[in-house]
């Protein structure tokens, strides 16, 4: 009854009075976030989907363009425990309609800490369907996976998370046999049922596994599922109380390169996708950052395939992995010179590594722009499309928050052009002439950025300094 109290005190301030409230319909639960990444070459369309679990376990899908706005930033809740305000009547195909969406314990000391710290072991569990004798890959394959190696997924998060995050102690086991056959998990039409596999595959390997000494669980399949990888958060209960765990739904292509399973494992960790301007449905056109473009402009290894390049500032941002030192916020108007921007991969930098820039009312405060420098260097980084500055446009209440920005007309269908990196001697002009950006020179590390907030004229300048 307390934090059904404190979920109704939170929620009113942005009901916007009592008697609203009152009328409101409210739920509370843990929210779980799960993402569908379609094969490389299909016409299917990346998924998204949002669940509510309630004290008793039970499942409310959530309608997402709904709770996107409702929350503001929804992808800061995964796996949390939230507090729901509904709009009046019907959902959608019986899906609840948020109208507001709030932490229902938030943390007075979240913004000081990085969401995700420390060692976070995964469990991989390679299951194989009753009817599919194949076994794609055998435990050394997935324990190597996960290893501290240089390309291998352990060492990768290190770096991407400045040391700030590891995945030592990640096991695998396996393989064991589900007990049902491919058919009754994957129908011939519709999704795959996520809730069977995950509940299967984690009973099967019980006796072999404590799963309470892992955070996240990757279970891999030795057929295809329903034409998608998937990665979110799941509540469930397994060896102690119920929780939160990051999970992945892995067919063999998801496995056979790291690529797609970084990204996967991001999407465990809570990040959305990211985007190009390009206004398709495509999600996955921005090479840029693994949680888009996993494919383009990575490296490859002959033995775990398509390489995991880092993921954007936003990103690293939303985990909480940058340093406020390295991040320079300008929200007031005015000429910011010579600031030193670091490439964002440099672990030790002593300048700024993100620039994030606010817009005036009446933009609201989800709707923002940060600014990174990426270079050619180390393992993950060396075949990216060029050495640059590189800007996205960020709005956290819609499906893929952070935007490649391109200076190109139109913008390219793939965000590797040259009109998606600003070089030395360029400039950029946000809409509205909200703030102008110009690459003044490079450093051995970086770039040197000169920026002026406020109206700057009319046009998008590229290809040029325009002083």
């Amino acid at each position: 009854m307390k934090s059904r109290v404190l979920a109704a005190a939170t929620l009113a301030p942005l009901l916007g009075c009592a008697p609203l409230l009152q009328a409101q319909a409210l739920q509370q639960g843990t929210l779980e976030l799960l993402w569908g990444d379609a094969v490389p070459g299909s016409a299917q369309v990346a998924r998204f989907e949002a669940n509510l679990v309630d004290a008793v376990g039970e499942r409310h899908a959530l309608d997402t363009d709904s709770a996107l706005h409702a929350a503001g930033d929804l992808y800061r809740l995964a796996g949390h425990e939230v507090a729901l305000a509904l709009k009046p009547g019907p959902g959608v195909d019986g899906r609840l309609m948020p109208e507001a969406i709030v932490d229902a314990a938030p943390s007075t000391d979240a913004a000081a800490t990085p969401r995700i710290s420390g060692a976070q072991p995964w469990v991989t569990l390679a299951c194989k369907f009753s009817d599919v004798a194949a076994q794609p890959h055998d435990l050394a394959y997935f324990g190597t996976m996960l290893s501290n190696q240089t390309g291998r997924l352990d060492h990768y998060w290190r770096e991407v998370s400045y040391n700030k995050v590891n995945v030592a102690g990640s096991t695998a086991y396996g393989w064991f046999t589900l007990p049902h056959p491919r058919s009754y998990y994957v129908p011939d039409s519709g999704s795959a049922n996520l809730a069977s596999l995950f509940n299967d595959c984690t009973a099967v390997a019980d006796s072999t596994v404590n799963f309470a000494n892992f955070v996240g669980i990757n279970t891999f399949y030795n057929d295809d599922l329903d034409g998608y990888a998937w990665g979110g958060n799941r509540y469930a209960a397994l060896d102690g109380p119920s929780r939160n765990w990051y999970v992945t739904w892995e067919p063999p292509w998801g496995y056979a390169n790291e690529a797609p399973l970084a990204h996967e494992m991001g999407h465990g960790f809570g990040l959305p996708h990211a985007n190009n301007s390009d206004l398709d449905s495509d999600p996955y056109d921005n090479p840029w950052d693994v949680m888009s473009d996993a494919w383009d402009n990575a490296g490859s290894d002959a033995t775990y395939g398509a390489q995991p390049k880092h993921i954007g500032i936003w990103s690293r941002d939303h985990l909480g992995w940058i340093d406020a030192a390295r991040k320079l916020t300008i929200s007031t108007n005015g000429a910011f010179n010579g600031v030193v921007l670091d490439r964002a991969s440099l672990i030790g930098s002593t300048h700024a590594q993100m620039i994030v820039v606010t817009l005036p009312a009446p933009e609201p405060a989800t709707h923002y722009y940060v600014i990174e420098a990426r270079k050619r260097v180390g393992y993950y980084e060396a075949n990216l499309a060029g050495d640059a500055v590189i800007i996205h446009e960020v709005k956290t209440d819609r499906n893929e928050p952070a935007w490649s920005v391109d200076a190109s007309v139109p913008p390219a269908n793939t965000a590797n052009n040259e009109g998606s990196m600003f070089k030395v001697g360029e400039s950029w002009t946000a809409p509205g002439n909200a703030f102008k950006v110009t690459v003044a020179s490079a450093t051995t590390d970086g770039f040197v950025l000169n920026l002026q907030r406020g109206a700057v004229g009319d046009l998008i300048f590229k290809n040029g300094f325009n002083g």
